[in-house]
């Protein structure tokens, strides 16, 4: 149900959703947004981690013209940049869109481009959160790949999410990471060349970091020791929030 109160042009939509979402798994819940509800009105939000390709494979399944946006902080490994391209190619999609932070914004903030030493949110603001509110403008749904078991702050993820005015699909919250290995060797899809190397989720350089394999916690590597586990993408309501810092 709807937040009491809330009604816009695409409150209907999630109703809809969510009325015909029971019982469907993530496959028949992609189809439904993307080629019903929100045909041509959504995107998919991929970071090219250690467990995007799988969701990226289903999405490319159901239609590989659906958009995906890649938030280009300027911080990312070149590994990562290199096997975003190679994905994308091999899964043919046909419309990724790469947005970049502000350069004004980053002149003004983080003109050393040091600013993840000493306020990484407020890096995370600059470099992720306000991209992604610029590149979901003319969207009314949009899909993410977080899971249930990635930490704490994840928990409790809804496969569907009214947030901040659209709607979240989550179409793997309930997976396992055993599910998604077996759909990495299933599908036949490539790793992420850094995860060979002991890196279980991967983000920007500077804050990311190999782990041990009994860390307990799959995002231990990043922001590791700073009390901080996510951008800030996910948090409702900051999406917006574009005075930061």
């Amino acid at each position: 149900m709807l937040p009491e109160g809330l009604a816009d042009a695409n409150s209907a939509d999630y109703a809809k959703l969510q009325s015909r979402a029971d019982g469907l798994d993530a496959l028949g819940l992609l189809d439904l947004v993307i080629r019903d509800v929100f045909a041509e009105r959504v995107t998919s939000v991929a970071s090219f981690g250690t467990e995007s390709a799988v969701l990226l494979a289903m999405i490319a399944e159901v239609s590989p013209s659906v958009p995906v946006t890649f938030l280009d902080t300027g911080k990312h490994f070149q590994e990562t940049l290199s096997y975003r391209d190679a994905v994308a190619a091999q899964l043919g999609l046909t419309d990724l869109r790469v947005t970049h932070p502000d350069p004004l914004r980053l002149e003004r903030y983080d003109g050393d481009s040091q600013l993840w030493r000493a306020d990484p949110d407020g890096c995370c603001q600059l470099r992720k959160v306000e991209p992604l509110a610029r590149a979901l403008e003319g969207f009314d749904a949009w899909i993410s790949g977080r899971k249930r078991y990635q930490g704490w702050a994840r928990v409790g993820i809804p496969m569907l999410e009214w947030a901040d005015g659209k709607v979240k699909v989550n179409p793997l919250a309930d997976w396992s990471a055993e599910q998604v290995n077996a759909e990495f060797n299933r599908r036949n899809l490539p790793r992420h060349p850094l995860q060979a190397h002991g890196y279980l989720s991967i983000g920007c350089a500077p804050c990311t970091q190999a782990v041990s394999g009994d860390s307990g916690f799959v995002r231990a590597g990043r922001w590791a020791g700073q009390g901080k586990t996510e951008c800030g993408i996910h948090d409702h309501g900051l999406i917006q929030a574009i005075g930061r810092p």
